[in-house]
């Protein structure tokens, strides 16, 4: 039965990967088939050229000559503009070419009017140009986001019993038989056991069993070092396996994992609207109902009053060859296509670098980000102890840590594990500690060979009646006192370790014009106030309550500020969800953190380099920059042309650059967006 199970997996997820394989070349085939379509009509277009120079033939004939390559190039934009017809929708770049070139090909039946079968095939021709260069962009695009999706494991090797249940022993006895079976990541419940072989993708979030080897965090973090794992360390989804097998124990569902939420979140990113993207959308619907009723203005009003006051040229023929120039010139494809082309880029550069953005407009808010307010512990420190400095009074430096640690060796408490990190061969020097001791709000006493060391507060240094005494060297940070035999014999300092990237991030935000960067934290005073000088903070707020980080973040985003000033507040922890989702933009740090954190964030870095947040505003900036160049430039162009249609100066051909040229232009420009290198 689990046999027969396993074969039919195996096909279903054979099945999966021809799928993908597929539609991944679907699109290369689609483009190519456009290309030779295009190069066909060429052509045909020259052919029938040589036919009109060479043959003397009627309009009709000569009509029919060039509706073979019309046809061949035209068919899918017709096809299009009768489907929006049809649905009620008429108003739209298809609508608007069809319109042009029909009018063109029938204005040479006009009385004295020369005909234009040439420039009708062009117009189609060069639209065609236009829809493969944005097809070709927005592949592009949607590569650069789908390295992400390669993220998505196929298959998870399941170990499972004799008997057909999964399993999850540590050991297991020699009459069960355990065996591995591949089975779809989603059919896998929590706490079973997983086996990870090289080259394979981590299927599901989970700690380690047994076995260590290195995993390529590349597609989730960006960072191109490999990440070392041994036994009871948390893997996450999504990770290649490089070198050992692993045997896992899965702690989440596939839906909850890790790789499921990114994937998610970059698969919703595209229904969040820029203010750009919605104007240009708006912009569009109300803009083509009006350019197709001047279009009909410029051919019947001009020829009428004309010829009324017999003034000017009062052909109807020439006017309704203006009035279709007009219209090809209006079509408003440059900035429908460009404008969320860019924001596609944008987030998709940003996805290469590790740093996921929800949305198009979340871009927007981060181009105009002036004042940046960070967390502490986790964001800019690590977020565990560390020791910072050693000062003994009684014996040396080396002797005082190796006393503490192994006092400290049986306590779960962080300083304690601050301790025996620092000093790791506690374990192996061969010194018996007895009599272990803990002092409730003081500390703990331990005999280590035949010496009563004492490590704790100064509260346990008065109960032993130790002669202690503050830091001379007036460093902040935790101070462990530490008695031998009741007599001082020194203190440790202790402190949460801040991050190497960190100062580099606070200068990398001064340098692009942040106004003001901020740390808000529970800590103690004296502690924020050590690392907000380390890092040349403008601002900190020490001890303070979530609901007291989100009122002081608060008073940062005025309700009346300009549009042009936002506030951004970057977190890693469960605390920091509310603060997250009140800023104008809340960016997670260390996306493998809090799960409450990614969900109420809008910006999610996938590691622990808060660097990555001047990164993520740089890339914004150079989006909006490109979206707002491709506006400026495809309307400056168009207006230019519609002032010279309306009075007869432009050509067909002019009309046709400043509508798919200027699409063509605006479409490769937005493609920079893609390169995140900036």
């Amino acid at each position: 039965m689990a046999h027969h199970d396993c074969c039919e997996h195996e096909h279903k997820h054979e099945h999966h990967h021809e799928h993908e394989h597929h539609h991944e070349h679907h699109h290369e085939h689609g483009l190519r088939q456009q290309l030779g379509l295009i190069a066909a009509t060429c052509v045909l277009l020259v052919i029938a050229v040589v036919i009109e120079k060479t043959l003397s033939l009627s309009t009709w004939q000569l009509l029919l000559v060039y509706l073979v390559p019309y046809l061949m190039t035209g068919y899918g934009t017709l096809k299009e503009a009768a489907e929006g017809l049809m649905e009620g929708e008429p108003f739209n770049e298809h609508f608007l070419m069809a319109v042009a070139t029909i009018g063109a090909l029938c204005i040479g039946f006009l009385p004295g009017a020369e005909t234009e079968f040439p420039e009708a095939v062009f117009v189609m021709l060069f639209f065609q140009v236009g829809e493969l260069f944005e097809g070709y962009a927005e592949g592009k695009s949607r590569a650069s986001i789908a390295h992400l999706m390669d993220i998505r494991p196929d298959v998870a090797n399941l170990e499972i019993t004799n008997e057909g249940n999964s399993h999850c022993d540590t050991t297991h006895s020699s009459s069960e038989e355990v065996k591995v079976v591949s089975v779809n990541p989603e059919e896998v419940a929590i706490g079973s056991a997983i086996v990870v072989r090289p080259g394979e993708k981590v299927p599901l979030d989970g700690v380690v069993m047994s076995g260590t080897s290195s995993l390529n965090t590349m597609a989730l973090t960006g960072e191109s070092l490999p990440r070392e794992v041994m036994e009871g360390d948390e893997v996450v989804s999504g990770c290649i396996n490089l070198s050992g097998v692993l045997r896992m124990r899965t702690t989440k569902s596939f839906g909850e994992s890790t790789v499921s939420k990114i994937i998610r979140l970059v698969e919703d990113a595209g229904e969040h609207k820029s203010q750009s993207e919605a104007f240009i959308t708006k912009f569009a619907r109300i803009y083509t109902p009006i350019v197709v009723y001047l279009a009909i203005a410029i051919a019947i009003v001009p020829p009428i009053i004309c010829s009324q006051f017999s003034i000017g040229n009062s052909q109807f023929s020439t006017w309704l060859y203006r009035a279709l120039m007009f219209l090809v010139v209006s079509c408003p494809c440059a900035l429908v296509i460009s404008v969320p082309l860019t924001f596609f880029g944008g987030i998709g550069g940003a996805s290469r670098k590790g740093i996921l953005v929800k949305g198009a407009n979340y871009l927007d808010i981060l181009s105009k980000v002036d004042t940046v307010v960070f967390d502490k512990t986790g964001t800019l420190t690590h977020g565990r102890f560390a020791v910072d400095a050693i000062h003994p009074d009684m014996c040396d430096e080396h002797q005082l840590l190796h006393l503490a640690a192994h006092v400290e060796h049986f306590t779960t408490h962080p300083i304690g594990a601050a301790l025996r990190d620092a000093f790791p061969d506690e374990a192996t020097d061969g010194c018996e500690v007895t009599e272990v001791e803990e002092l409730a709000g003081k500390g703990i006493r331990a005999k280590v060979g035949q010496q009563i060391v004492c490590v704790g507060n100064t509260k346990m240094m008065d109960a032993v009646g130790a002669l202690w005494h503050h830091c001379e060297h007036g460093d902040e940070g935790t101070i462990i006192h530490v008695a031998i035999d009741g007599t001082y014999a020194g203190h440790i300092v202790i402190n949460d370790v801040v991050k190497p990237d960190s100062q580099e991030a606070i200068s990398q935000l001064k340098q692009l014009g942040v106004k003001k960067t901020v740390m808000l934290t529970g800590d103690r005073k004296d502690v924020a106030s050590k690392v907000a000088q380390q890092l040349g903070l403008d601002e900190y707020h020490a001890e303070l309550l979530p609901a007291d980080k989100v009122e002081k973040l608060s008073s940062y985003i005025s309700p009346h500020s300009s549009n042009l000033s936002k506030t951004a507040f970057v977190g890693d922890g469960i605390n920091d969800a509310p603060v997250l989702a009140r800023a104008d933009v809340g960016i997670a740090m260390g996306g493998l953190g809090s799960d409450a954190a990614i969900e109420a964030a809008d910006v999610v870095l996938m590691d622990d380099h808060p660097s990555k947040i001047a990164t993520a505003i740089r890339i914004a900036r150079r989006t909006i920059a490109i979206a707002r160049q491709n506006i400026w430039f495809a309307i400056g162009v168009k207006v230019a042309v519609l002032l010279l249609a309306a009075v007869g100066i432009a050509t067909m051909w002019l009309a046709v650059f400043a509508d798919v040229g200027v699409t063509v232009l605006a479409v490769l420009n937005a493609m920079r967006a893609l390169n995140s290198n900036s």
